[in-house]
């Protein structure tokens, strides 16, 4: 029998003998991507062949994407190195960065080395749990409570049925939130090096059957936006999803003046007056400069959901001048969802970044390389925060960024 080519394969797509979607069923998965490449490129006129160039085995990526026709590239860098103190990373480390942003890196660069210089960041993780939040209906407020009773004299329960399902997630505590006749339960776990979105999703499901076998209350959605994944949500900043993780630095003045020329002072005040009061104003969620640019540049470096990074980037950076005079900085995530194994993290572009930190796969103990992710991550916030807060203070924001090509 004949090898299918990309050719045979998109003429049987085009006589509505092979679904669009089915094309991995009747070849390999490159042959099958170049075909839909092929069948694209005629639809829509486009030059897709770019696409076609990328450094994997696309069957490796079958279980994060569908319809697949290639791969997208992002240039990617690294920052530093830099000096970290962590709670479960240490020493100098580079930063994987990916980005198209152009003088992003070449400023958390430079945060990184004054940082070093001061004697490197201190970085913890201070709270971790991934949460998913079911939403219930009941008849009335007096069954609202009667199942909030049962919910939490049955936490046992609902903790058998839920870890059935896994063999690495441990279900912490379940929250209740009662809004007249619904019920949502925000379960949260501890998922080890896993990001774990999948696998909280999963065992709440089987937690839900419970309480439905148990009680009069109908499950509506799995998800009832409590979670709350993937939306800018209070509840996320003040209890935390996924790893709540700080990091600070204690930077000489003299450092300060003649490393990023300006003063202790004026970063204090500019971090005030703009992260804190302007943030205020404007009803942000985030009060910081810029860290969203850290966060998604090392999640696509390391494999992570993109997506999440509205809520990683939920944070608050503080400035103050200490008593002897030098400059006190530091920021804290509130809800940084990170993993170093399964997802994306598996592609080999993305394991590279983890090599590059010394972090990829499980850790030992469990859970010990997604904190050191998380604490990476927070210090490069923490590099750019300072950076930019500099930049600003010395006025040279709008000169690196036309000198750097944005």
């Amino acid at each position: 029998m004949t090898e299918p080519t990309p050719a045979s394969l998109a003429a049987r797509v085009r006589d509505g003998d092979v679904r669009f979607h089915e094309l991995e069923e009747h070849a390999d998965a490159d042959t099958a991507a170049a075909a839909r490449r092929r069948l694209v490129a005629d639809e829509s006129g486009a030059d897709v062949d770019a696409l076609g160039t990328y450094g994997f085995d696309a069957a490796d990526a079958a279980p994060n994407i569908e319809n697949m026709l290639g791969a997208v590239q992002v240039p990617m860098g690294v920052a530093g190195p830099v000096a970290i103190n962590g709670g479960a990373l240490s020493g100098e480390r580079y930063l994987p960065m990916a980005t198209t942003e152009g003088a992003l890196i070449a400023s958390i660069n430079r945060g990184c080395s004054v940082v070093t210089d001061a004697g490197g960041a201190t970085a913890r993780v201070t709270k971790s749990g991934m949460t998913r939040a079911p939403v219930f209906r009941v008849r009335d407020v007096a069954e609202a409570e009667a199942l909030v009773s049962w919910v939490r004299d049955n936490e046992a329960t609902l903790r058998e049925a839920a870890e059935s399902t896994t063999s690495h997630g441990e279900l912490l505590d379940v929250t209740p939130y009662v809004v007249g006749n619904n019920v949502y339960l925000r379960f949260r776990y501890d998922t080890k090096d896993a990001m774990g979105m999948n696998m909280v999703t999963i065992a709440t499901r089987e937690a839900c059957d419970a309480i439905e076998a148990e009680t009069d209350a109908s499950l509506v959605a799995l998800s009832g936006n409590l979670c709350s994944d993937k939306k800018p949500a209070a509840i996320n900043a003040v209890e935390g999803r996924g790893r709540s993780v700080a990091a600070d630095v204690e930077i000489p003045r003299a450092v300060v003046e003649e490393r990023l020329h300006t003063t202790p002072e004026a970063i204090a005040e500019i971090n005030t007056r703009k992260n804190l009061v302007g943030s205020a104003k404007a009803g942000g969620l985030g009060f910081n400069a810029h860290v969203a640019n850290a966060v998604a540049a090392m999640f696509l470096a390391t494999g992570q959901d993109e997506a999440q990074v509205v809520e990683g980037a939920n944070a608050i950076t503080t400035a103050e001048t200490t008593p002897d005079g030098d400059l006190y900085v530091s920021v804290s995530l509130a809800s940084l969802e990170v993993g170093t194994v399964g997802g994306g993290t598996k592609l080999p572009t993305q394991a590279a970044g983890l090599e590059i930190l010394g972090i990829r796969g499980g850790g030992d103990p469990a859970g010990s390389n997604g904190d050191a992710l998380a604490e990476a991550i927070a210090v490069g916030a923490l590099a750019g925060e300072l950076s930019l807060l500099a930049a600003l203070g010395s006025r040279h924001l709008s000169s690196a960024h036309a000198d750097l090509g944005r």
